[in-house]
């Protein structure tokens, strides 16, 4: 026998190979029209969507059983609503099985079936009955008096069936008994819930850095890993992070949120656009076909000339001295605001910028992702590490002062009844005065402007009193933990910024 045989590899071996199953009456037809009636479906970014399916079903009087083929094969059963005038629901069954190679061997357990052997040589066929004993670890059949382990010995063989069991499907199936007060066709109301359906947005930019600009279309990207295929369906999408049990029963974990770029500023502007509560609804303008295992692109966005810069940035830790130049940060700045930006809020997505070369062709120059952003915020988004703009840290002095030295630098004095309260020196404290150079380089054969950050400044309740005693270009402060310098560098030269740091860390 061969090492490592299994139902799977067995299957496919049998005929080079081929299965042959008689047809059953009451089963789809795989490659039938779809069952589904008027599809409308609600897609979330969390990987979960809403489907609604109605379809016009004919129903007798009394307790039946309908089935509802084309449904998802992840369906949240337990998530299902089902309306029909004058029925009543009295029980529902989700067929999981589906109807597979693998599958259909595992059934065939118990039963007999029709084993076709070709001589190779001659093209003879021969015909042996055999009864499926196992597919555990392997197809084991009986034929008349001995037991045989089917082999993957490249021999062809088909297996030929007489049946599909009734509890196998060629698609995933939704049975639903009812009782209902009358008979007669009508309409009937599916919906459920369902993983596997998702969408995301993606942004193209052609940036254009002489005129200051950048073109941006957006594109809703959906994808169906349902098993199912939705035709025709209405489909709407919803931008926000909806909270839902993680209820998988398949185990694969919800998808996680997409990586965050850089937002400078959070909006405070209203798209227009429809809300359901604290989310954005984006419908699409026509119907469509969002077939398994597909990725479909629909535009949402195309907007030209919103104004846009390059900005260089680099951001450092404290006491960080760098043994060579770091590259700094080439970014694209720009606006979602209706006024001089984008004019819209932007789904959660990746941006992928585009720049012109000398001839004129559109070349990629980076991409960055962005989480659900309001309009009129002010995005700056990093494309990859500059070629000729570097900044080099370097810690040039660190002294320990004294703690009378380090109280004379204190801007301010505590005043108690009219009098100026004198500083005691209740114990030993640590004091240190640093002083930091970054010298930023520009090969570029234009000036720029690069953003030096220095950062960890705060270390807490004990050590927040830090002080910045000299800087030989003016900064400005970036919250409690960082201070931020915009240093011009001329074209083809440099600059060093000098800053003297007095802390108690």
């Amino acid at each position: 026998m061969a090492k490592g045989f299994n139902v799977r590899s067995a299957v496919f071996a049998l005929a080079g190979s081929a299965l042959i199953v008689a047809p059953a009456a009451g089963q789809s037809d795989p490659t039938g029209k779809s069952e589904q009636g008027d599809v409308a479906v609600t897609i979330y970014n969390s990987g979960q969507a809403l489907v609604q399916d109605v379809r016009q079903i004919s129903i007798p009087q009394g307790r039946t059983r309908i089935e509802f083929p084309d449904v998802s094969s992840r369906i949240r059963a337990e998530t299902l609503s089902f309306d029909a005038a004058g029925t009543t629901i009295v029980e529902q069954n989700f067929d999981y099985d589906l109807l597979t190679p693998g599958k259909l061997m595992e059934k065939a357990v118990g039963e007999t079936i029709t084993l076709v052997r070709t001589n190779p040589a001659t093209g003879a066929e021969t015909r042996e009955r055999a009864k499926v004993l196992s597919v555990a670890g392997g197809v084991v059949v009986q034929i008349g008096n001995r037991i045989e382990v089917l082999r993957d010995d490249g021999l062809p063989v088909r297996a030929v069936f007489d049946k599909v069991p009734d509890n196998l499907r060629a698609r995933p199936t939704l049975s639903v008994t009812v009782d209902s007060t009358r008979g007669g066709t009508r309409p009937v109301s599916l919906r459920y819930l369902t993983p596997g359906l998702g969408w995301s947005a993606d942004y193209v930019a052609l940036y254009d850095e002489v005129k200051g600009t950048v073109d941006m279309q957006g594109w809703v990207t959906l994808t169906n890993q349902t098993g199912t295929t939705f035709e025709a369906a209405k489909t709407m999408l919803v931008a926000g992070n909806v909270q839902t049990q993680n209820n998988n029963r398949y185990g694969r974990p919800s998808p996680p949120p997409p990586p965050r770029g850089s937002i400078d500023s959070m909006g405070t502007e209203s798209a227009d656009r429809e809300r359901l509560g604290d989310f954005y609804l984006y419908p699409l303008d026509e119907r469509t076909t969002i077939a398994n295992a597909q990725t479909k692109q629909v535009s949402f966005l195309d907007v030209t000339a919103v104004p846009a810069s390059k900005v260089y940035t680099r951001t450092i830790g404290w006491l960080q001295s760098d043994n060579e130049p770091q590259k700094a940060a080439s970014e694209i700045a720009f606006s979602s605001s209706r006024n001089g930006g984008l004019g819209d809020a932007l789904p959660a997505g990746t941006v992928r910028f585009y720049q012109r070369d000398a001839r004129g062709t559109p070349q990629f120059i980076g991409e960055n992702s962005v989480g659900h952003t309001p309009m009129g915020s002010r995005l700056s988004l990093s494309t990859g590490d500059a070629f000729d703009v570097s900044v080099e840290a370097t810690v040039m002095a660190r002294t320990k002062i004294a703690s009378e030295e380090y109280e004379r630098s204190s801007r301010y004095r505590v005043i108690e009844d009219g009098r100026v309260r004198q500083v005691q020196i209740d114990r030993a404290k640590d004091f240190y005065r640093t002083t930091m150079r970054y010298r930023v380089t520009n090969a570029r054969p234009v000036p720029v402007n690069v953003e030096v950050t220095q950062a960890g400044l705060d270390r807490g309740y004990w050590s927040n009193d830090f002080r910045v005693v000299s800087e030989n270009l003016k900064g400005e402060q970036d919250g409690l933990d960082r201070r931020k310098w915009t240093v011009p560098v001329p074209a083809n030269g440099d600059y060093e910024l000098t800053v003297v740091y007095e802390t108690r860390y």
